[in-house]
């Protein structure tokens, strides 16, 4: 008589090592096993005689990345959780219309040699605390005192927005070219100019608004079912919305005074981070920071290594972002 084997249940099952894959936990795993194998080739490889000099410049741009990807991945998340939209990112509560209306009307009233002569921890600060500052102000006077809907706050600041970036092209039209080309550079995106004084404080205020995130972990979670579901679940949703409002601002001003405007390299991550482990905060938050450093020093080590363009990154993510946008669009899921 012929014993049969019994069918094994452990990993080797491919329907378990299968599931095992798919699990979100895996996936972050080895999305972080990713990115960090990219910045240890970044970091290592392909290094000049002067390697010291080499890799301190190399360090300082992934610190940067690092701290870009942290904010704008979970700040996306975020304000895309209390709108319940996947293509909104929190660019169109007027950030970058902000920062390039106080470059454009310093270098118009004082000219362009403060903006390169100006201390980097006062530019910083001015900067984020405008930008956080004016933003905070609309959403606590119309969401809060108000009791405006979100949306109509929303779109409240996507016009003050548009009111900006008008005031600021009137203003640029009346420069000479030479203070335009220098507010050009000034006010352009690069990960690679970062300056290395503004990495701690930065880096600092982007750990304590995600850390702020911890006690309302699950509340977030609630919202994404809207704003009736979470009321009736128990949710004090002006004020959890309201929590996550701050927390963006603080994020995106900080990543904005650092790195420079970026508007879609958010949408890009955040709508990956969803497909790989779904909408789960504790996992597509960390999974979206993920992704966008892959992002980031992957296209870099493309741009540099192997096609050896000057192009500047920012260049491509939101060229990229723009179809992934109308992909997104085109495929309805937008929502």
């Amino acid at each position: 008589m012929t014993l049969t084997r019994p069918r094994t249940t452990g990993p080797r099952h491919p329907i378990l090592r299968h599931a095992i894959l798919r699990h979100p936990t895996t996936v972050t795993l080895l999305l972080t096993g990713v990115a960090v194998a990219l910045v240890a080739l970044f970091l290592f490889t392909d290094l000049p005689g002067a390697w010291q000099y080499a890799l301190g410049l190399r360090w300082r741009t992934v610190a940067g990345m690092l701290i870009a990807a942290a904010a704008i991945g979970a700040a996306t998340v975020l304000f895309q959780t209390i709108t319940a939209n996947r293509i909104l990112t929190p660019g169109i509560l007027g950030f970058d219309a902000v920062f390039l209306t106080v470059q454009t009307v310093v270098a118009f009233v004082f000219g362009p040699l403060i903006l390169v002569a100006a201390p980097p921890a006062v530019s910083w600060s001015v900067e984020l605390v405008l930008m956080a500052g004016s933003v905070l102000l609309l959403y606590w006077w119309l969401f809060q005192r108000r009791r405006l809907d979100l949306h109509v706050t929303v779109l409240a600041g996507l016009v003050l927005g548009v009111m900006f970036r008008s005031v600021t092209a009137f203003l640029q039209r009346l420069l000479d070219p030479d203070t335009f080309a220098i507010l050009q550079n000034v006010t352009f995106a690069s990960f690679t100019s970062v300056d290395r004084e503004l990495l701690l404080p930065t880096g600092v205020l982007v750990v304590l608004a995600v850390a702020s995130l911890w006690p309302i972990r699950r509340q977030l979670d609630v919202l994404s079912l809207g704003e009736t579901t979470a009321i009736s679940l128990g949710v004090a949703h002006r004020r959890t919305v309201f929590h996550v409002v701050v927390v963006v601002a603080v994020l995106v001003s900080a990543s904005t005074a650092l790195v420079g405007p970026v508007t879609f390299f958010g949408l890009i991550t955040a709508n990956l981070a969803y497909g790989a482990v779904g909408h789960r905060h504790l996992r597509s938050i960390p999974t979206a920071i993920t992704l966008g450093v892959i992002a980031l020093i992957g296209g870099q080590l493309i741009l540099d290594r192997l096609l050896g363009f000057g192009t500047e990154l920012p260049i491509v993510i939101e060229f990229v972002g723009g179809i992934f946008f109308i992909v997104l669009v085109l495929t309805g899921r937008a929502r």
